[in-house]
């Protein structure tokens, strides 16, 4: 099959796929450096909340920046390695194959000071209606 148009067709389902996800929310505000898919998101058995799982990635050099969520992070880091700094904590360096909770309300960043980026899968169980992520001076 030939293509009448100028770009390839993984160019222009990658194009359509990304404007899909801009109409609908699926990728989220936040921090230069950080990008935060989400994946999939559904009730869970607690009342008013519900759980959003989401690709998240900081870039080299980047900073995810201090921020909290309106319920517990549960994150599996799936390539790379960062500092993980939450409030009250000792920072701490989490690598591949390394999970680690941040209980809701509680102010934390991730740096990655890497020449590679850092990728998870993040698992958010939050309050619905509130927004994923709140930035935090």
């Amino acid at each position: 099959m030939q293509e009448s148009n100028s770009f390839p067709l993984w160019s222009r389902r990658l194009l359509a796929g990304l404007a899909l996800a801009g109409a609908t929310g699926l990728l989220l505000a936040q921090a230069p450096g950080l990008t935060r898919q989400l994946v999939g998101r559904a009730e869970v058995s607690a009342p008013g909340r519900e759980a959003v799982v989401a690709r998240v990635e900081v870039a080299p050099g980047a900073k995810a920046g201090r921020h909290t969520h309106p319920g517990d992070e549960i994150s599996y880091v799936l390539e790379g390695e960062a500092t993980l700094l939450i409030d009250g904590q000792a920072p701490r360096t989490v690598k591949a194959g390394e999970s680690f909770v941040i209980p809701a309300g509680v102010v934390h960043d991730a740096h990655n000071d890497t020449a590679a980026p850092i990728k998870l899968v993040g698992v958010y169980v939050v309050e619905k209606g509130k927004p994923l992520a709140t930035p935090v001076p």
